[in-house]
């Protein structure tokens, strides 16, 4: 579906953004690859990667913050991923303010954009902390949510259409808790700190989101909230299998942390359908909308007692199956 397309990755240079291009490249012959972002050398360190001199992108300036550069850079794109956010937890607890103009009025600026650009489809990048937010960084997201929800209606007569995938912690990227950990046992670390040993988490590979990603771009109709299966891992046994020789030192729950993430709340239960292999959750303005839902009649509901969480989940990641998948896992 990305051949001869123009794709454009908002905060492309993250984890997310170099795997995906690593995949557009190897598996399809785009017209041309934008990455949006604002750090300069960031750009300048994936193009020793993906030089525009022996593949078809452009690395484009400018933060989503400022609409007049979005609308320059979204000038003839078709598909737009929206990965930029501020996601570090807390630092976003302690600048909320900051958090609000990128990962809120950031998004309305891409919802806008990309309307008056024509862009066929945005696909935006939420997470499990959106679901029933305890923190300022899942309220974001839930608003952001929220707003490209509203967005196909929003669009009128325009092709434009918006949805999401919304998923857990990603194995391998930079926000992830595992590099950290990598990073204190290279150093000669012998002791490991834990907020709490109940915690636990969903986690995918970066292959697994950029596949989530893609097949989210090619099935979307508007307004869903795409969500994977996905196993849950708990903290004692990523410290197990990372290293079971060392010692643990719980240093608390950081301001915005939960014990435990929810994918899934009871209350979406009610427009969530099983596909199968992942979760959908449907508008709960179009949910009836036999014209724009047709494809999804023949999947059953999740039933309304349904939730989907970190702690409740019938699949689980042993410590074997980790120290597998952390052997083949890329750092970005």
């Amino acid at each position: 579906m990305f051949d001869d397309k123009v794709i454009l990755i908002t905060g492309g240079t993250g984890s997310f953004g170099k795997k995906f291009s690593q995949m557009l490249f190897s598996d399809f012959s785009p017209k041309k690859l934008i990455i949006f972002s604002r750090d300069e050398f960031k750009q300048f360190e994936m193009s020793k990667t993906f030089s525009p001199e022996k593949y078809p992108i452009r690395f484009f300036l400018g933060d989503i913050r400022d609409k007049d550069r979005l609308t320059r850079a979204f000038d003839g794109v078709d598909y737009v991923i929206h990965a930029a956010a501020l996601k570090q937890v807390p630092a976003l607890e302690y600048n909320p303010l900051e958090a609000v103009k990128t990962n809120i009025i950031g998004a309305g600026n891409i919802v806008d954009v990309a309307i008056d650009r024509n862009v066929k489809k945005v696909i935006a990048l939420s997470t499990d902390k959106a679901v029933t937010p305890v923190n300022l960084y899942g309220a974001t997201k839930l608003a952001m949510e929220k707003i490209f929800i509203a967005a196909n209606a929003y669009a009128g007569a325009h092709q434009t259409r918006f949805s999401m995938v919304r998923y857990g912690n990603v194995i391998g990227s930079r926000g992830s808790v595992i590099p950290y950990f990598l990073q204190l046992l290279a150093n000669g670390a012998k002791e490991l700190p834990v907020t709490d040993m109940r915690m636990t988490r969903f986690w995918l590979t970066l292959s697994e989101g950029v596949a989530l990603v893609s097949q989210a771009l090619a099935d979307s109709v508007g307004g869903e909230i795409f969500i994977p299966k996905i196993p849950s891992m708990r903290i004692r046994d990523l410290v197990e299998a990372l290293c079971p020789d060392c010692a643990v030192r719980v240093v608390g729950i950081r301001p915005g942390e939960k014990l435990h993430e929810t994918l899934i709340a009871k209350d979406e239960a009610r427009t969530t359908i099983d596909t199968g292999d992942k979760f959908v959750i449907l508008s709960p303005f179009e949910a009836a909308d036999a014209l724009r839902y047709v494809k999804y009649k023949s999947y059953p509901f999740v039933g309304e007692d349904f939730a989907y969480s970190s702690d409740s989940n019938d699949r689980w990641m042993a410590i074997g199956e980790l120290r597998s998948v952390l052997e083949g896992a890329e750092f970005k």
